[in-house]
């Protein structure tokens, strides 16, 4: 199982170009309140008609990764059919006085924290499973972050397909150039999954990243 796992590293690249899936598995990863869950939403919304949660201005309220199967975008008379998984926040650190601030008791604190934690463990895992990954960073914010070089990098070593999600544009203090200039090995999507703004070079960016 070790040595599977090792040459599907090493040669997971190489064995994709030659053996392409009809379904792609794409994973929605990013750092707490990044706006993971409204990418996940506005992208079934546009081609479902439906939700995979509900996002919350407290932390780490997605605690366990949600998927959804057999999503189609069609861009350009392309057709790429997509299992989303939206994934919990990744943070190096998880502390319970952090949700103290937005009014929960200790007890509900402690106890979030610890789902958050398992969140991390859990999201991390799934990357085994992944064809692809959608990387939401907050455009508002500075993105050369810990947390955002040790995805980057989780993400490299599994050559995993991986595409930047700048978002937030519609926000005033918004810079999707310093998220390009943090990361300029990978391509960077500037948009506004809430409003919708520049959604459609995000998609035809997935089907060809993607497809």
């Amino acid at each position: 199982m070790g040595l599977m796992l090792a040459l599907r590293k090493r040669f997971g690249f190489i064995l994709k170009l030659f053996f392409k899936k009809d379904k792609m598995r794409i994973g929605i990863y990013g750092p707490p309140n990044a706006g993971k869950t409204t990418l996940a939403n506005r992208i079934l919304r546009d081609w479902t008609g439906d939700v995979i949660g509900s996002p919350s201005d407290v932390p780490h309220e997605t605690r366990r990764a949600k998927l959804r199967e057999g999503v189609k975008i069609e861009v350009d008379g392309k057709t790429l059919t997509i299992d989303i998984v939206d994934t919990p926040g990744l943070a190096t650190k998880i502390d319970f006085q952090e949700f103290l601030k937005y009014g929960l008791d200790e007890e509900e604190a402690r106890r979030r924290a610890k789902e958050a934690t398992e969140g991390v463990i859990e999201a991390i895992k799934w990357l085994d499973d992944l064809d692809g990954v959608l990387l939401v960073m907050d455009a508002t914010e500075d993105p050369f972050t810990q947390v955002n070089v040790t995805i980057v990098g989780n993400m490299e070593a599994r050559n995993l397909p991986l595409l930047i999600v700048a978002n937030k544009i519609d926000l005033p203090n918004a810079s999707p150039a310093r998220i390009k200039s943090a990361f300029p090995q990978h391509p960077v999507v500037p948009i506004s999954a809430l409003k919708g703004i520049n959604i459609d070079s995000l998609y035809k960016a997935m089907a060809e990243r993607f497809g």
